[in-house]
């Protein structure tokens, strides 16, 4: 006989176990987050439930930042008080695990497109910790004294000049504080290699007071695309 899905459901959760990276867990098929506002689904996303607990299944190939965790990086400074800045946060998929794990801190959603920011702003209303600005990444001075300062920058734009974008922005963060670039090499360069793209992205951010720690591409999930993670060499350590 087989068991009631409700049982089911149960077994599943309790193979749900703590991640190596901090605040994520794993299943051995799926990495989730535990859910901030459990019973709702953000983008049709598994969800395993047991009474009040609910995680949800990061896919990876809805969001850049949960193949990098997929893949497995070693820099991961998400913690529950978390201050960040997300920079083209769309509907608010990758938002929403953010959200998740910065459950005592704030995410703030900048996005430019009027119909995207829509289904961001719905999604806010019922997820405390994120505050949806519609405003251009390219002029933070718009943002900058609403969002202050923040532990965390999370860049995900397909405009051309992507890092000058990013280094504006980075001055709202903390000395310390770690950057998340998720390089569009096509948007930069569409007739140029992708690895000498992420190159060209690496020593433009070597001249600067970011220190590039690590660089991972994003296939299979994303096409010509990299994450490339960095740290504000001022005050950081380790």
């Amino acid at each position: 006989m087989r068991p009631s899905s409700s049982l089911a459901e149960r077994q599943a959760v309790l193979r749900v176990r703590p991640h190596e990276l901090p605040y994520l867990f794993e299943d051995g098929r799926d990495i989730f987050t535990r859910s901030l506002t459990p019973g709702r689904s953000v983008y049709g996303e598994r969800r395993l439930a047991d009474g009040v607990i609910e995680y949800r299944a990061w896919d990876p190939y809805r969001s850049k930042l949960g193949a990098l965790v997929t893949k497995v990086t070693p820099h991961w400074p998400f913690r529950a008080n978390s201050r960040v800045l997300y920079l083209g946060a769309a509907s608010g998929t990758t938002a929403s695990h953010i959200s998740d794990i910065a459950t005592q801190g704030v995410v703030h959603c900048i996005e430019f497109s009027p119909r995207a920011f829509q289904k961001l702003l719905s999604l806010s209303e019922i997820r405390h910790n994120m505050n949806p600005i519609l405003a251009d990444a390219e002029k933070p001075e718009t943002y900058a004294r609403e969002v202050g300062q923040v532990d965390i920058l999370y860049q995900d734009v397909s405009q051309r000049d992507q890092v000058g974008i990013f280094l504006r922005n980075a001055r709202l963060l903390v000395p310390g504080g770690w950057g998340f670039l998720m390089v569009k090499s096509r948007s930069i360069d569409v007739s140029e290699n992708p690895k000498r793209v992420f190159q060209g992205v690496v020593e433009r951010l070597r001249g600067t007071d970011l220190r590039v720690l690590d660089l991972t591409r994003l296939e299979p999930y994303e096409k010509d695309h990299a994450a490339v993670i960095v740290r504000d060499s001022r005050g950081a350590s380790g």
